[in-house]
């Protein structure tokens, strides 16, 4: 277990005392509450930083009105209504979070990158890696996925035989659910540790210039 932590570029669980066990595989920490997370409220960030939160906000809307879809489609089945739905859900989708995620790598993870392993926050292996990467790895899945979902739901809506139809269509929704499950998560790590690492590692003058350098549509 303290190879894995070493390792680890998200959070690092940290070396315990006073006889305390580490955590145990048997026994995992749930993903929205890992050990050693210390957080920091929206307000307390640097506005620039509050901007790319209120992304997420938007985004965590768009993701309550598309699961209700996917279980209105898993008790109900498939209908023209969740069809326009999951539509709905990839264009807000490619509206928020793919202007989003470009934002923040031209931006904000370059800087951050260096801060983090300039800070020892980064992996201990040949290739050094940080959050940033892990974010980064998380972008392009979830454009992935929603590449995915796109083209299973077209396909099958465009087949002659429902059978086959229904099984594409299966499949589509069940991928949704997994960019769902993905983008929750990464918003999450974001929101509670990329972020706050950012506001902490990087002046507050960088951050002004970061906002000052795009131009974000009301």
């Amino acid at each position: 277990m303290r190879e894995l932590n070493i390792i680890d570029p998200v959070l690092r669980q940290p070396e315990r005392g006073n006889g305390q066990q580490g955590i145990s595989p048997m026994d995992p920490p749930d993903a929205f509450a890992p050990p050693g997370l210390d957080g920091l409220a929206p307000s307390d960030m640097h506005p620039f930083l509050q901007e790319l939160t209120a992304d997420h906000a938007r985004l965590a809307s768009a993701l309550d009105t598309v699961e209700a879809v996917i279980q209105s489609v898993a008790a109900d089945g498939f209908s023209s209504q969740a069809d326009h739905a999951l539509m709905h859900f990839l264009q807000v989708f490619d509206q928020e979070f793919v202007r989003h995620g470009r934002e923040e790598e031209a931006r904000l993870f370059p800087l951050l990158h260096e801060r983090l392993i300039a800070d020892g926050e980064h992996s201990r292996g040949e290739t050094i890696t940080t959050s940033v990467n892990v974010m980064l790895d998380e972008h392009l899945k979830a454009v992935q996925l929603a590449a995915v979902v796109l083209n299973l739901l077209r396909l099958g809506t465009c087949l002659p035989d429902e059978r086959s139809a229904r099984l594409v269509i299966n499949v589509a929704f069940r991928e949704a659910t997994n960019l769902v499950e993905l983008l929750r998560l990464h918003m999450f790590r974001e929101d509670n540790i990329v972020f706050a690492a950012a506001n902490r590692l990087i002046a507050v003058a960088e951050l002004d210039a970061m906002r000052q350098a795009g131009v974000r549509s009301a």
